[in-house]
């Protein structure tokens, strides 16, 4: 497979034990997926952050949150006849499903682009409310008309949506609610308006009828969405076989909007590609990525919370409008940068 990303040498950029645990009693288990903007003069990157009690050996413990902001802590027999484990990342006990991890947002700043650091004074972003009690990962970040909107995904017990936060300043939020109900995640908001109407990507999942494929949707007011289309689906035997989705907001070029998505095989190795969508009818795909423009191949990106992962949902485009700073998480546990080439990617596009 090809593989044309520019890993920084500097990789991973943040591990677990660079930040501190939101509060006594859990650790930091793992970093993933950072949104990335810029902001007052800085790469800013908005990091998931997954944090557990330290684990005994006959036990799994995991937090979750109340309704009313708390957390309580779970505990399974680890041999227990109604529990499977055999997931790093999710278990089922009783017929439920559980995160073994609880997850936030938390912001980190850079001069550089490459040494990041928590600054003082801005919030961390939690789950709140019954739709949240899992809490908030893999947060998208989309600038328009100088309001950023946050798009997460939110987890409960009862599914796994869309949620939406809008800001100006990073340090006061306003909450919107679900915008994609459950079962729906990586949704991505286009960095401006086509045709007087906010679109998004965004992918509602079915284990029977369907798959996990790209879907777009487009909204008057960037809360309240329609029109739904289905875009990409998977490819049968192919590095994207069992499950795709969006990766930043699309990129506008001359071409039409490129986007880098993410797609897993059967195997749940984690590969990144790219759609070309249409100018000015971003429902219609005009090319995309045979074999993948980034596979796990470094060792942090091969060994980790859950090995054999590369996902990005944060990137920043240079000034000169070819190179791309794409920030990712690698084997659910470390943060990395790598950048490419717009055009070169565009050439190794195929057209429908």
């Amino acid at each position: 497979m090809k593989d044309i990303a520019k890993r920084f040498t500097q990789n991973p950029l943040l591990s677990p034990s660079n930040l501190q645990p939101s509060r006594e009693g859990l650790e930091i288990t793992c970093l993933l997926n950072p949104g990335a903007f810029e902001f007052d003069g800085k790469t800013w990157l908005i990091v998931r952050v997954a944090e557990r009690p330290e684990q005994q050996d006959d036990v799994i413990s995991f937090p979750v949150l109340t309704e009313t902001g708390g957390i309580e802590i779970i505990e399974i027999e680890k041999h227990h006849p109604e529990l499977d484990a055999s997931d790093a990342r999710v278990i089922n006990y009783k017929g439920a499903d559980y995160l073994t991890t609880l997850s936030h947002l938390r912001l980190v700043c850079s001069e550089d682009g490459i040494n990041f650091y928590e600054p003082e004074g801005y919030p961390r972003l939690v789950g709140e409310g019954i739709q949240e009690t899992f809490g908030i990962e893999d947060c998208r970040v989309t600038k328009i008309d100088g309001t950023y909107y946050l798009t997460f995904t939110s987890v409960s017990p009862t599914g796994v949506g869309v949620g939406l936060r809008t800001t100006t300043d990073w340090k006061t939020f306003e909450k919107h609610g679900l915008i994609f109900p459950a079962h729906n995640k990586d949704c991505a908001i286009f960095e401006e308006k086509v045709n007087g109407l906010f679109y998004a990507l965004h992918r509602p999942s079915s284990v029977d009828i369907g798959g996990n494929y790209i879907w777009i949707a487009s909204s008057p007011d960037g809360v309240h969405w329609g029109n739904h289309k289905c875009i990409a689906t998977t490819r049968k035997d192919m590095w994207d076989s069992k499950r795709i989705g969006a990766g930043a907001a699309p990129i506008k070029t001359e071409k039409g909007w490129l986007e880098i998505y993410h797609g897993a095989n059967a195997q749940h190795q984690y590969c990144l590609g790219a759609l070309l969508l249409d100018l000015n009818d971003p429902s219609k795909v005009l090319a995309r990525t045979e074999e993948p423009i980034m596979v796990p191949s470094a060792e942090y990106e091969l060994t980790g919370f859950f090995g054999h992962v590369v996902f990005t949902n944060g990137h920043i485009l240079d000034k000169d409008g070819d190179t791309l700073t794409l920030y990712y998480g690698a084997a659910d546990e470390f943060v990395c940068g790598a950048t490419f080439s717009v055009k070169e990617i565009l050439s190794l596009l195929k057209y429908n």
